[in-house]
């Protein structure tokens, strides 16, 4: 996930020391879903793909070995410490924001996690919509986080309300930094109005416990934003008690929900 604030900077820088287990933890969780998501008919062998803010990699190395020798994939970020290229895999650095694509005949387009942080979203889908070869896939998942998320078991009450307090927190830290935490609820339309065919929309949840991965995702962003948190209201302590709770094995929450969408521009329909 990566956050810009209005300015322009990233919150959530790639560089920092909490950006790789960060990347790990999403990884875990996201690459078997979005897997699913890009099977035939939106991957296919020989495809031509362009991945959006890839991060760690995980997913553009993924997709290269999904199209084989005969496939090209683009990963692209505004920082790629992260990214290696690798036979079929080409890194760039790229800014989706403020550059052109780098390239307009795309059989698949894949973005996670990145255009609910920018303020401009709708420009940069519509954008990415135009990058696409007839036939090609565009398919944007995000994180809808306009729901609370629910605690299933907690050592006591007063931790339950913890989280539930530190969470809210962190979701106006986010959206004092641009996130439209709502924007996977848009993704489905937005598509639908640029012309896109055949889209659909999925949303996966899981429960999580304490010292898993999925939990160490809060964690881990707790210590990224936690100078915002602490202007924000909160305390120390209180961000100390929150850690070592979402590393209890008694306690468990639902995950954020992933919402995967994905559309077709038209045209080469046997593809």
């Amino acid at each position: 996930m990566t956050t810009a604030t209005s300015d322009g900077a990233y919150t959530f820088d790639n560089g920092a020391p909490d950006a790789v287990p960060q990347m790990q933890a999403l990884e875990s969780f996201l690459d078997p879903i979005t897997m699913r998501r890009l099977a035939r008919p939106v991957l296919r062998l020989g495809a031509s793909c362009w991945e959006v803010g890839a991060g760690g990699g995980s997913m553009a190395r993924r997709i290269a070995r999904a199209v084989g020798d005969d496939g090209h994939v683009l990963a692209t970020d505004i920082d790629p410490t992260h990214l290696t290229a690798e036979g079929n895999l080409r890194v760039r650095q790229h800014d989706v924001r403020t550059e052109a694509p780098p390239g307009d005949a795309f059989d698949l387009i894949h973005a996670r996690l990145v255009l609910l942080h920018l303020p401009d979203r709708r420009r940069v889908l519509r954008t990415l919509a135009g990058a696409l070869a007839p036939g090609g896939w565009l398919v944007v998942e995000e994180f809808d986080c306009t729901a609370p998320l629910r605690v299933l078991t907690a050592p006591t009450d007063d931790a339950a309300k913890l989280f539930a307090q530190v969470m809210d927190t962190m979701m106006g830290v986010l959206q004092e930094h641009g996130a439209d935490l709502g924007w996977a609820q848009d993704v489905h339309t937005e598509m639908a109005l640029n012309g896109l065919t055949d889209v659909d929309t999925i949303t996966h949840s899981q429960s999580w416990v304490g010292g898993s991965t999925g939990t160490s995702l809060y964690e881990t962003n707790s210590r990224q934003l936690e100078p915002d948190l602490l202007a924000a209201g909160l305390s120390a302590n209180q961000l100390h008690a929150f850690r070592r709770l979402v590393r209890d094995p008694g306690f468990a929450v639902m995950s954020y929900h992933f919402v995967s969408t994905r559309g077709r521009l038209p045209g080469h329909e046997g593809r």
